[in-house]
């Protein structure tokens, strides 16, 4: 309790964790402007003629990518935010299906009016010949994995909330072993002597049973966040411990042959796709950094004015991480017009950082109106609905949302989206709750 100016008791909000909000926002603003520099656009006759990506070009970008795989620290921060909610709802009776619908509702609707603009461009793009929309193609759609990958791995949320409960640790433990032997299976082990190839033998295997650990390494990252949130990881000391983990473990990984990028197929071998124990790797940096930075980095935010900048930030997180592929279109026509330097050859070659920074600026310009666009519009919409309450309503909305994210990342902007824009259309309005007028 407090005392307001007049005397009056008052009970004050408590205070939200800075920590968690900018870790988020920090994550979000590398991954965007990660994606923006690994698109190499290429010019012909000052006519965009294709795109590249970093890694095709540049050998050593891939262990960059252990620094802007981001993935896992935010799924880790998520976890760490939801576990008390989620823990009360639990003691209380309260429908965990009906928060991952909310969860699940609060991402379609704007991914629907996302698709929706997809399908328009692709549209107008039959009767232009889509030169500039060709070449994003499955750029435009390719960032929606994460949002199946964080769609499922919250549906578990509950399940690794009882996890911790009854097993601590030995939850993160448990998950490490699973991971473990996916990839020791994929690889066909025999013997001893096949662990010393244990990546190399991964990376050329099909995915097979490897695919489990499309669920079993994602569930690793929030398990381990829920740990941090319940006190059972903390403080430098462990935060040091992880990263040393991390480190060796990322070495021993790299020398027994699995690809050093961290990203998926066609690119620079095939860490993603399915997720293997290099990855894992990442995951222990990525928390030890969080925890080992924790102290300093909540003394920084107490002294310093940011907490507006990040809650900005947070807000828009939604609408960044979904419209920011988009505004490498418009930069590109825009850089066509300008005859600015959007095409600087390869690392090493003069002006190709100069190049990047000029690429940088104009899809951060046009990023800009396509943002207020998109705000303005799901602000004009209703802005607060119930989550659908049926156990019906709730499978059948998750089932046409994965199905309409699977669509737009297999089969692209076009004709992805005109299968996507009407499966997770039509997820939204089963997701939410439809009252039904009372009757005199």
């Amino acid at each position: 309790m407090s005392a307001s100016p007049d005397g009056a008791a008052a009970t004050s909000a408590p205070r939200r964790d800075a920590y968690p909000d900018a870790l988020r926002a920090g994550a979000l603003l590398v991954v965007v402007f990660g994606h923006w520099i690994a698109t190499l656009p290429r010019v012909q006759d000052g006519r965009l003629a294709g795109t590249e990506h970093l890694l095709r070009v540049w050998d050593a970008a891939g262990a960059l990518t252990w620094l802007v795989q981001v993935v896992p620290l935010f799924v880790f921060v998520s976890a760490a935010v939801s576990a008390d909610g989620v823990e009360r709802r639990l003691r209380e009776g309260g429908s965990q299906r009906r928060w991952w619908a909310g969860r699940a509702l609060g991402l379609a609707r704007p991914t629907t009016t996302y698709l929706a603009v997809l399908a328009a461009l692709a549209l107008a793009g039959l009767w232009t010949g889509g030169r500039l929309l060709e070449p994003f193609n499955h750029s435009l759609t390719i960032h929606l994995w994460f949002l199946v990958m964080l769609l499922a791995v919250q549906a578990l949320l509950p399940l690794c909330v009882r996890a911790d409960r009854r097993f601590g640790l030995k939850a993160v433990a448990a998950l490490v072993v699973a991971a473990a032997v996916a990839d020791l299976l994929r690889a066909g082990v025999r013997g001893p002597g096949d662990l010393l190839a244990l990546g190399a033998r991964v990376d050329a295997a099909p995915g097979g049973i490897g695919w489990l650990n499309m669920l079993t390494v994602w569930l690793l990252p929030q398990q381990l966040g829920i740990a941090w949130r319940r006190g059972r990881l903390g403080g430098a000391g462990h935060g040091a411990a992880l990263l040393l983990i991390g480190a060796l473990w990322l070495a021993a990984a790299i020398a027994s042959g699995y690809p050093v990028a961290m990203v998926g197929v066609a690119l620079a071998g095939n860490n993603m796709l399915p997720p293997t124990l290099a990855l894992v790797g990442v995951m222990w940096l990525q928390a030890g950094a969080v925890l080992l930075c924790e102290q300093p980095a909540r003394r920084f935010l107490e002294r310093h004015a940011v907490s507006r900048a990040i809650a900005v930030l947070g807000a828009l997180g939604m609408p960044l991480y979904l419209w920011h592929k988009l505004a490498e279109v418009p930069a590109a026509w825009l850089g066509e017009r300008l005859g600015a330097p959007i095409d600087a050859g390869d690392p090493g070659q003069p002006g190709f950082w100069l190049g990047r920074l000029c690429w940088l600026a104009l899809c951060a310009a046009t990023l800009a109106p396509v943002m207020a666009a998109a705000v303005a519009f799901e602000l004009r919409r209703r802005r607060r609905l119930q989550p659908a309450a049926g156990s019906l309503a709730i499978a059948a909305g998750g089932a046409a949302l994965f199905a309409g994210l699977a669509a737009a990342l297999l089969l692209g902007a076009a004709p992805g989206a005109f299968v996507a824009v009407a499966c997770v259309g039509a997820a939204s309005w089963l997701l939410r709750a439809h009252p039904q007028p009372v009757r005199p």
